[in-house]
């Protein structure tokens, strides 16, 4: 995997990837309307990946905003697909070679002649039974680190309240660094355990409580935390109120499986997870525990 270095305009990889939430149509549609027209009027090419959408009707509602949406596909410029035509294609998802596709992807847009590329892509097929969705959350932490800070590539994650469980909703959506219409959660549905990718260094900070009723994003983390390139990963857990043995174990063992150089280092770990060190020392030879 190459590596291509995006320019200032481009902003940070946490302004690049963002989650987009909306209730309505009216809502979508004022969402696909700027990051389109923004866009087309910077040279850049625009794909959109429909997913629950009608592939029309993204280019009537183009048109109907006063976009030249013909023109832009007629050139090249704009590019409607549906997801199963291209990252799920053969019916899976597969996080590495979604990776490999944006680099593609980003090396064909600059080979016409564009100075970009952005996206939008419905994530609604996370809800579908599809092999690979449950690796949906392992795909949007890692690629704050695997894509947007590789790439000059902008994309918005289009997130569609009335198709995604509102629980399942919020913690995809706190895997973005950025995000549109991040109202607070109603009662009953903030995540009991949320992941966010780090700013300053690779790795992820764990926020709430990791225990059984969570098991599927501790393994979403623990895959991330096996594939990610860096030669040295930081886990933050200044915001666990609490970390049960199995999930501190997971997480040892894909610091083994993980490609980087020095220990997987845990910052901020609670009195609680230093108790269950003590209980299991043959954990900690895999870790760096820094201290508090």
């Amino acid at each position: 995997m190459h590596r291509t270095v995006a320019s200032s305009e481009c902003g940070t990889a946490s302004d690049r990837h963002v989650a987009v939430a909306y209730s309505s149509d009216d809502e979508w549609a004022g969402h696909l309307l700027a990051f389109v027209r923004a866009g087309l009027r910077r040279d850049e090419q625009v794909r959109y990946f429909v997913d629950a959408t009608d592939p029309g009707r993204v280019t009537r509602t183009l048109a109907e905003g006063g976009v030249d949406a013909l023109s832009a596909v007629r050139s090249g410029q704009l590019v409607v697909a549906t997801a199963d035509e291209t990252y799920l294609a053969g019916s899976r998802f597969d996080p590495d070679a979604m990776v490999g596709l944006w680099h593609e992807a980003v090396d064909a847009a600059a080979a016409r002649g564009f100075s970009g590329l952005r996206a939008i892509g419905e994530m609604s097929w996370g809800g579908r039974d599809m092999v690979g969705a449950d690796r949906l959350l392992e795909y949007e932490l890692r690629i704050h680190r695997e894509v947007f800070e590789r790439l000059p590539l902008r994309a918005w994650c289009f997130y569609d309240r009335r198709l995604v469980p509102p629980a399942e909703l919020e913690v995809l959506r706190e895997a973005h660094l950025t995000a549109l219409t991040r109202p607070a959660a109603a009662p009953g549905e903030a995540p009991v355990l949320s992941v966010v990718p780090l700013e300053a260094v690779p790795g992820f900070r764990l926020v709430g409580s990791a225990g059984y009723e969570n098991r599927h994003v501790v393994a979403s983390v623990a895959a991330a935390l096996a594939a990610s390139p860096a030669e040295r990963v930081t886990l933050d857990l200044s915001a666990l109120d609490h970390l049960d043995i199995g999930t501190l174990a997971e997480i040892v063992r894909a610091g083994r499986r993980s490609p980087a150089v020095a220990p997987l280092r845990l910052l901020g770990a609670p009195p609680a997870v230093h108790r269950l060190l003590r209980l299991f020392p043959e954990l900690t030879a895999d870790l760096e525990v820094a201290q508090s």
